[in-house]
C-alpha cells in the first residue's frame, strides 16, 4: 500500500526567525501525535533548508525538501544553487516544475527535464508539478496539457529512476484562489496520471508511484481528497504556514491510511 505524502510548500515566506517558530511549533505538534501513518516533508526558502535539516536530524519527525534547483551542475551561474549544493545539505526532496516557476520564470518541459536529472543524478526525490489553466480546463484540453508535461519532463527516466519520483498534480486554476477542484475531479486527473505511468513503465511501478494533490488543500477538505483511490496525499501551499493546520492534514492523512 502507497504511504501518503504531506509536503508544505512555504513559498517565499517568513523572516528567520518566523521560519524558526513556525517549524518549533510543527514540530511540538508532530510530537503530540503517535506515530503518523504518513510522510512529512517541508520545503522552506533556500536560506532556512540548514536550520530544517539539522532539526530534521535531531527530531527525525520530518523530511526536509526545496523548493527548487538549478538545470546545471555548476559553475558561472549567479544565483543558482545546484542539486549537488542541496544533498551537501542533507536535502531529501526538490520540488520541480511548480506552476509558479513555469508562469513566472518561464521554465519549460524541457528545463524542467534537466532539473530532473541533476536532482536524480545526486540522490534526491523530485516532486514534479503537472497542471493545467483554467482556459485549457475550460476548452477540455486539460488531459493532453498534463500528458505533455508528463513525457517531456518526467518520461525520459528509465524504471529505476521513476521509482524516486513523487507526481504533484496542482490545477492551476486553484492555487491561491481558494477555488479547489473537486475530489472526483482530482480522482480522475490522478487516475489518468496513473494510466499514462501505466502504459510507460507497467503495473508495478504504477500501483507504487505517488501522485500528490496541489491546489488549496487545507485542514477542511484535506479528508475528503486524500480519500480518493489515486489521491497519495498533498502539496501544501497556504496551510503549510500555518502549523495547526498543516498537522491537522497530516493526521487526516494518516487516518486514512490507518483505515485502508
Amino acid at each position: 500500500m502507497r504511504n501518503k505524502i504531506v509536503a508544505g510548500n512555504w513559498k517565499m515566506n517568513c523572516s528567520f526567525d518566523e521560519a524558526e517558530m513556525l517549524v518549533d511549533e510543527i514540530l511540538d505538534r508532530l510530537e503530540e501525535q503517535e506515530e503518523l501513518e504518513c510522510e512529512v516533508i517541508v520545503c522552506p526558502p533556500f536560506p532556512y533548508l540548514e536550520m530544517l535539516t539539522d532539526m530534521e536530524f535531531e527530531e527525525q519527525q520530518f523530511n526536509v525538501g526545496a523548493q527548487n534547483c538549478s538545470a546545471y551542475e555548476k559553475g558561472a551561474y549567479t544565483g543558482e544553487v545546484s542539486a549537488k549544493m542541496l544533498r551537501s545539505l542533507d536535502v531529501d526532496y526538490c520540488i520541480v516544475g511548480h506552476s509558479e516557476r513555469r508562469k513566472y520564470f518561464g521554465e519549460t518541459n524541457e528545463v524542467l527535464a534537466e532539473k530532473i536529472n541533476r536532482l536524480i543524478e545526486n540522490n534526491m526525490s523530485p516532486i514534479y508539478c503537472v497542471g493545467e489553466v483554467l482556459e485549457e480546463r475550460e476548452a477540455n484540453r486539460h488531459f493532453e496539457v498534463v500528458k505533455e508535461q508528463l513525457e517531456k519532463g518526467l518520461f525520459h527516466l528509465d524504471r529505476d529512476a521513476i521509482n524516486d519520483v513523487v507526481i504533484a498534480y496542482e490545477p492551476v486554476w486553484a492555487i491561491g484562489t481558494g477555488k479547489t477542484a473537486t475530489p472526483d475531479q482530482a480522482q480522475e486527473m490522478h487516475a489518468f496520471i496513473r494510466s499514462l505511468v501505466k502504459e510507460h513503465y507497467g503495473d508495478a511501478v504504477a500501483d507504487e508511484i505517488r501522485i500528490l494533490y496541489g491546489g488549496s488543500c487545507n485542514a477542511k477538505n484535506a479528508t475528503e481528497l486524500f480519500s480518493q483511490p489515486d489521491v497519495d496525499g498533498g502539496l501544501i501551499g497556504g496551510a503549510s504556514l500555518k502549523a495547526e493546520d498543516f498537522v491537522s492534514i497530516c493526521v487526516q492523512a494518516s487516518q486514512i491510511k490507518e483505515k485502508e
